[in-house]
């Protein structure tokens, strides 16, 4: 699986990995040092870059990067809670093993670019994400894609008080180019930034099942945190 000629190129491409062996301890000291050179304009430049081009591959360090960039170097074992896991891990919504052996990165890779990305609040994916991201160039943001995003927030706005984040994914269908499941990412990645955040409100009517995770149970009634798009993305006029 991981040997041979064409997975030797696409290695130096890096486009295929080698199978991981790394510890939780490890992979939050290198989030750390990645969040030393990778900043949130860029992150969010970045974001709104793929709105236009479709690169899919982008859009995901927005919602890894603010979900790590509270971290502090910790120990695994020094706050393993009484149900398994890491504390300090868990309050930031991060899904987390004490070990990982033999990773397959290339999973990852191939999610991230088809989708946009799905395991997003993964510890490992948020590390993966955040090293590909910093090997990328700076992104261009145009008016295109300022425009993208406002007709998405306008969107919002314009849900009913009870709809659902799957009523949301459809309005976003003719809005800018993309695939349903990868509109479903851009939710969850809004959603991790703090952008479509749920509200204290009580929800209106029944709870339908869904494959959501940060939008999970988000009604038209919850709109979007203008505070937190004017944070990510003020520097182009959103607020």
């Amino acid at each position: 699986m991981f040997a041979g000629d064409e997975f030797e190129y696409a290695r130096s491409c890096g486009l295929m990995f080698d199978p991981l062996t790394i510890t939780h301890d490890e992979l939050v000291g290198r989030i750390i040092e990645l969040h030393k050179i990778i900043t949130l304009d860029q992150v969010s430049a970045a974001f709104l870059h793929s709105l236009s081009t479709r690169q899919t591959h982008l859009r995901s360090a927005l919602s890894s990067w603010s979900l790590t960039k509270d971290l502090t170097e910790h120990t695994y074992r020094a706050n393993l809670t009484d149900t398994g896991g890491c504390k300090v891990c868990m309050e930031q919504e991060l899904i987390v093993s004490e070990q990982y052996v033999g990773e397959d990165l290339n999973v990852l890779n191939f999610e991230r670019i088809k989708w946009g990305g799905i395991r997003l609040n993964w510890l490992l994916y948020c590390w993966f994400d955040l090293d590909q991201f910093s090997q990328e160039a700076p992104a261009v943001v145009t008016d295109e894609d300022v425009a993208i995003l406002r007709r998405m927030l306008d969107e919002v706005r314009a849900c009913s008080p009870a709809d659902s984040a799957r009523k949301l994914e459809q309005r976003w269908n003719d809005v800018f180019p993309s695939s349903k499941n990868e509109r479903d990412v851009i939710m969850e990645v809004l959603g991790y930034a703090g952008v479509l955040e749920i509200t204290k409100l009580p929800r209106i009517g029944r709870r339908t099942d869904n494959d959501f995770m940060a939008m999970d149970g988000w009604q038209g009634q919850d709109g979007y945190n203008p505070h937190a798009a004017a944070r990510l993305f003020g520097k182009w006029g959103i607020v």
